[in-house]
């Protein structure tokens, strides 16, 4: 750290200490203005314009330096001066000593702030990035966020000095005006008098205060409404009280929930109804996995005491059965069903022509509120000759009916690992690539050791740290050309490539970016807490938003979405992402619910780990599943749960225990007293509560507990 940096945090240092250790704070309290209000009032009477000079001085020491004290001094300017003048001395000085903090705080900080937390600064970072000068404004207007954090946090980003202090005068002049208002009622105060202290001035001055934070969200939630649907003319009735756009997961939990509050709802999709989970993703994946098992019991028939067991298959059977699957499910997602529900079906392609409006080939709907549901697909990185050598995804994989003998996966997500188990069960010799040192980048060492040991068992070849870089095709053999880490290069031949390296939001080409709608990374849409986009009524949810790709929390989406448009702004709801659980479906399951390690070493959260292994629990035994562990965080020397991760047979079905403990705050304790029926995986959950308790045993307590039965014996 440079020497003019040591200097200046030591003087900022000393005067803070200063403060605290003189116990000057005794100074700004409300008792200690009354005692010598008199005094006060005699001496600037004489001396006006030193008062306030010296007020104006001391309010911007206070400020700049971040002490206990703006708000007392913001009340007593009132009190001292009339109305206006105490706005004017308030504004000024805590504007500037507000700009001293955000210099200082900057000069001081910045670098290492941003070096450490540059993850948690991201969502001011791009406040910023997107609104510029009004997010700020926004933060002042509001006196809900604690204006010394203001000065701080925005010490740390780029937000220019000169905007910094412009926005800070502008932005809390409202707020000042109220309290100093407050003031000027409490300085008018007659002690001795009820009716002073219950005058209708002091009582509307603290009603205001209380009731300035949300009026100046509202009305700022209207400014910005307002500026974006100015353009649009509403129409003076409307078609519909909610159009839904797509007709997967996340769209027809809104279209039903729409229906059965009996609002009239229309549910536009294009191709199939269901989306991506019932015809592409969720119900063939796992239909598939399931006969993928199935072969998997019958070569390790021996472990079952079985001499010998075999199975002869067609694949093209097995890729008929998932599609007989699908079509025992598609009723539940059908247009029959819900149009008996209330909903009104339309096929074809959407277009969001306004705020008000969708149009759906010649038919332009109206409506009061939009939600946008339209999933995702799958990304495919533009790797050179991959295109001319032809390729697979989740989503085209469904058509083959031929085994492929060599397969290549690209991508070692929860996707990419489902799949390539699968089909080297069915025979083919699969080799998994994954760029990144291991599979399941975002599991922690034990689990990802565990399924990698369990894959290169079943005979797949994992590629780890290596690149794909190309495709090339000699003599009719398509080969992966890999670069590794250390610069080599690998070929690795195939007859066909699955690219499983992630999804991307199915959002272009819906006439949103036209409208306003606002987009963020990787083209997901930006919404708000209550799901609502950057166009107020327009809302979205899934895969088209984000972060969590899953069918059930696209669901979960739906209902605030839905809910929120409908209800707006009488009542709404903020969306709840506290316990987000998902299952990745290898074999054996990796589930997730909360913070793993990795995830908590982040975020420097600390941890107590309790482990308890599956080859301990007497059912897992029973069935020649002892593979796996159950994981659970806790705070050191609490109960509660932070996060679990089980690994092992069922592990998605048994991580429902504990989601339910953490979304309602039930400890281990109350796990473990909790009965499970024997012999059930289930008690893995109680055995790892156990585990927990036996660690945290009154061991004090209980040497005289024995001590007690032995002087009963």
């Amino acid at each position: 750290m440079k020497a003019s940096r040591i200097i200046l945090l030591a003087v900022v240092a000393v005067l803070i200490a200063a403060f605290f250790v003189f116990d000057l704070g005794q100074y700004f309290t409300l008792d200690y203005f009354r005692a010598q209000r008199q005094a006060i009032a005699a001496f600037q009477a004489e001396n006006p314009w030193l008062v306030g000079i010296a007020f104006f001085v001391m309010y911007v020491i206070v400020t700049a330096l971040a002490l206990p004290a703006a708000a007392l001094l913001t009340l007593v300017a009132g009190a001292l001066f009339d109305l206006a003048l105490g706005i004017v001395i308030v504004s000024f000085a805590s504007s500037i000593g507000a700009t001293l903090a955000f210099v200082i705080a900057r000069y001081l900080f910045r670098d290492a702030v941003r070096s450490r937390f540059a993850r948690q600064l991201a969502a001011i970072d791009r406040g910023i990035e997107k609104d510029g000068a009004f997010y700020l404004f926004a933060m002042r207007l509001v006196p809900a966020f604690p204006f010394f954090a203001i000065n701080l946090a925005m010490s740390v980003t780029p937000v220019r000095t000169w905007t910094f202090y412009w926005v800070s005068q502008v932005g809390m002049l409202a707020g000042t005006a109220v309290y100093v208002n407050a003031g000027v009622q409490l300085g008018q105060l007659q002690l001795d008098s009820l009716s002073g202290i219950l005058s209708p001035a002091l009582i509307a001055s603290f009603v205001l205060l209380g009731v300035f934070p949300l009026i100046a969200k509202k009305v700022l939630d209207a400014y910005k409404a307002k500026a974006v649907l100015r353009r649009f003319q509403k129409p003076k009735q409307f078609d519909a009280n909610m159009v839904v756009v797509g007709a997967g997961s996340g769209g027809l939990v809104a279209a039903l929930i729409a229906a059965t509050v009996k609002a009239k709802v229309m549910l536009i999709e294009r191709d199939k109804m269901g989306g991506d989970c019932l015809n592409t993703g969720c119900v063939p994946s796992k239909s598939l996995l399931r006969s993928a098992k199935m072969l998997s019991y019958i070569s390790r028939a021996q472990e079952f005491g079985l001499k010998s067991a075999t199975a002869e298959f067609d694949f093209a059977d097995v890729m008929e059965r998932v599609q007989r699957i699908i079509k025992k499910i598609e009723p539940n997602d059908s247009v029959e069903r819900y149009t008996s529900l209330g909903v009104e079906c339309v096929m074809g392609d959407a277009t969001v022509t306004s705020p008000y409006s969708v149009r759906v080939g010649e038919r332009e709907i109206t409506t009061r509120n939009i939600v946008i549901a339209t999933g995702g697909r799958p990304f495919v990185p533009p790797i050179p000759g991959l295109a001319e050598a032809g390729y697979l995804t989740s989503d085209s994989i469904w058509d083959l009916r031929e085994l492929p003998k060599r397969l290549v996966v690209l991508g070692g997500g929860p996707i990419g690992c489902e799949l390539a188990q699968a089909f080297a069960r069915f025979g083919s010799t699969v080799t998994q690539v994954e760029m990144l040192p291991h599979l399941l980048i975002r599991e922690d060492a034990d689990v990802i050791e565990l399924m990698q040991a369990q894959f290169v068992k079943e005979g797949i070849d994992v590629l780890t740290d290596h690149r794909a870089s190309r495709v090339e095709t000699e003599h009719g053999e398509k080969r992966l050309i890999c670069e590794r880490t250390d610069g080599g290069e690998v070929a690795v031949p195939f007859d066909a490539i699955l690219v499983a390296v992630g999804r991307k939001p199915n959002t272009a080409g819906f006439g949103l970016e036209e409208v306003g709608v606002a987009f963020g990374q990787g083209g997901a849409l930006e919404v708000d807490e209550y799901l609502r986009t950057s166009v107020p009524t327009i809302y979205a949810c899934g895969d088209a938003i984000g972060p969590y790709q899953f069918t059930h929390t696209a669901s979960h989406q739906a209902w605030y979405a839905s809910v929120n448009a409908l209800f707006s702004p009488f009542k709404r709801f903020k969306a709840d992402y506290s316990v987000i659980p998902w299952t990745t479906f290898t074999d054996p399951e990796v589930a997730r619910v909360g913070l793993n390690e990795q995830d908590a070493e982040r975020d420097g959260i600390a941890v107590e780990v309790t482990r308890f292994h599956l080859d301990e629990l007497d059912r897992a035994l029973a069935d020649e599943e002892g593979r796996g562990f159950v994981k659970v965080l806790t705070r050191p020397g609490k109960d509660r749960i932070l996060g679990v991760t089980i690994v092992g047979h069922h592990g998605g079905d048994l991580m429902a225990e504990f989601i339910l403990a953490m979304k309602w705050g039930l400890g281990l304790k109350k796990v473990m007293s909790t009965i499970h029926i024997y012999p059930t995986l289930s008690e893995a959950s109680k055995f790892a509560a156990s585990t927990w308790r036996k660690k945290h045993a009154p061991e004090g307590l209980l040497e005289w507990v024995g001590k007690f039965h032995a002087w009963r014996r």
